[in-house]
């Protein structure tokens, strides 16, 4: 049976950074003069602070303290407070963001099918804009930031109000994302259906798809296989 509304992550799910995060901080600091920074490198530091990042709240002092760390060791250090503005406001242009090729005709797919959509996001201001920008907005009905609402995933708070915002029981919502902890156990610990997308992963299972392309297929198959047995068990037995 169908979802009556899918929420949807954003970066690594709906859209990603391009042609990398590296490339684009190169990007800004060639234009203060630093045109010998290897995007490559930038990429691994970025990486490596991204994975130690803790209580990570996604606001302006959080990712300046991710841009100091990415570019440490570089001669961008230190990171003067002009240049994190041109870096920070860099990301908030659409040219710097690419919508993955599956998520257009996957949302219409799902339109076509009367399933309601939302965002779930641990974003900042800079989100709802964006999504503007990239014409993805008027797609989704509801849209949950952790900016505004003041709850990041995995907290249960941004994901109740997304399912009041959609005016749903949790359960009727299903929730798609590619974080392990913050998408597919934060969704589930908040009653929320829950699927994990790995884009780099060749196989799939019960929890786990690789394509929003395929989510399409398996929503499609599931809501045949359960008409045709609701069909069968209406049969009058001879």
């Amino acid at each position: 049976m169908l979802p009556r509304a899918i929420t949807f992550d954003v970066g690594g799910t709906l859209i990603q950074p391009w042609p990398s995060v590296g490339h684009v901080y190169a990007e800004v600091a060639g234009r203060s003069g630093h045109k010998e920074i290897s995007p490559e490198r930038l990429n691994t530091q970025f990486a490596a602070a991204w994975k130690r990042r803790q209580a990570f709240d996604y606001s302006r002092t959080a990712w300046q303290g991710l841009v100091k760390e990415t570019f440490a060791g570089t001669r961008v250090e230190p990171v003067t407070e002009s240049f994190f503005d041109a870096l920070y406001q860099r990301f908030a242009q659409p040219d710097v963001w690419r919508v993955f090729d599956d998520v257009l005709v996957t949302l219409e797919q799902l339109k076509r099918l009367s399933v309601r959509l939302g965002i779930i996001s641990n974003w900042d201001e800079r989100l709802r804009p964006l999504l503007g920008a990239l014409k993805l907005a008027p797609l989704f009905e509801a849209i949950a930031i952790s900016h505004e609402v003041g709850h990041t995933k995995p907290a249960g708070g941004i994901f109740r109000q997304a399912a009041q915002a959609l005016q749903l029981p949790a359960e009727a919502i299903l929730h798609v994302g590619d974080s392990n902890e913050e998408d597919f156990h934060g969704a589930r610990a908040a009653g929320f259906e829950a699927l994990l997308l790995s884009r780099r992963s060749f196989g799939e299972s019960a929890g786990e798809i690789n394509s929003l392309a395929a989510l399409a297929s398996r929503l499609m198959l599931n809501d045949t296989t359960h008409a045709e047995s609701q069909r069968c068990s209406q049969r009058p037995s001879r």
